[in-house]
């Protein structure tokens, strides 16, 4: 299998690229990564050294991407590249509608006429809005697009245009649909790691106001693992939602990393929610347990534990990142 990753530069592409080298040594892999702010060719060191090709390319570039899949006979595509950071959204909408929308159309495309045998999409829960914080409630694949800020309307574009090109033209696709992950080589704008650098360094743990707002958390290996499984047995045009179970609230999160690191309560500082802040998000994952048969193996405790870890001891990694992030949170909207 020839397999083009991209945004393989960015949080879940690196490591899926790595999953993906490690559990097939055999296949090609090239990764495709504009390298804007959050993609950090860096992730890629050690798996560039085992073989994988970089590509740094836009994939709204529809001649870039036509050649990045002739010159290196590409017949699977996992399509991770987006803008992906809600607050940056509110302040320069435009940016995501053209990667997110027209970038996945001209990739699609690009796939169409290279007659590639799987496109792989994936897409995020934040497409169906959002739930009540006392809703037992979930998302199913078949629950209606709703979708409340910039990012998670050109996810929806996005999703809807994959689906398109499946009706319309036979593109064999498959979508997947997670909730928030975390792990390592996350780029330090998103809460957890944002939390942790933070608090290694004694500053401030920016929390929305609304702090009971609940996100449900999915270790970035499990998703790995779930996008393996439908590569291998989900059913082309079908989409496939990943989530994990596990719910924390922000100030739950905020509190089980302070309480990791033994850092007092008091680096908890409250700002202004962000416009559209969407309170609850929880997947129903019954159908990829099902059809599949996946589910996820990493305890949510241990596994922040885990990325605790990792930041402390991957600093060189980080360090350089944090003054690249376009938003400080608290600030853009108070």
């Amino acid at each position: 299998m020839n397999v083009l990753v991209t945004g393989g530069a960015g949080f879940i592409g690196s490591n899926f690229t790595r999953f993906w080298r490690h559990r097939h040594p055999d296949h090609r892999v090239v990764v495709v990564d504009l390298l804007t702010y959050a993609g950090v060719r860096a992730s890629l060191v050690d798996v560039e050294k085992n073989g994988v090709v970089f590509v740094q390319a836009d994939i709204c570039d529809l001649d870039a991407m036509q050649k990045v899949l002739a010159d290196h006979e590409i017949d699977t595509v996992v399509h991770f590249a987006a803008e992906s950071h809600n607050s940056l959204a509110v302040l320069d909408p435009a940016r995501f509608f053209r990667t997110n929308v027209l970038g996945t159309q001209s990739l699609l495309e690009a796939a169409r006429r290279g007659g590639v045998k799987r496109f792989h999409h994936i897409s995020t829960c934040e497409v169906y809005g959002d739930l009540p914080l006392d809703s037992d409630e979930s998302f199913r694949e078949d629950s209606p697009y709703r979708p409340r800020t910039p990012y998670n309307a050109s996810k929806a574009g996005a999703d809807h245009a994959v689906r398109a090109y499946y009706e319309t033209w036979d593109l064999p696709v498959t979508i997947t649909n997670c909730s928030n992950n975390y792990g390592p080589y996350q780029f330090p704008e998103k809460v957890i790691p944002l939390f942790v650098t933070n608090a290694l360094d004694d500053k401030p743990l920016p929390l929305y106001a609304s702090t009971a707002n609940q996100r449900e958390w999915l270790h970035v290996d499990d998703h790995c693992r779930a996008i393996e499984a439908v590569l291998q047995r989900g059913r082309v045009g079908e989409t496939y939602n990943v989530g994990s179970g596990f719910e924390a609230s922000i100030e739950e999160l905020a509190d089980m990393i302070l309480a990791a690191l033994h850092k007092p309560s008091s680096l908890k500082t409250i700002v202004p929610d962000r416009p559209g802040h969407d309170r609850r998000y929880l997947l129903d994952t019954r159908k990829i347990r099902r059809e599949v048969g996946w589910s996820p193996l990493v305890d949510f405790p241990e596994g922040v534990v885990s990325t605790i870890r990792w930041y402390r001891e991957h600093r060189d990694w980080w360090q350089p990142l944090v003054g690249r992030a376009p938003v400080a949170e608290g600030t853009a909207w108070a």
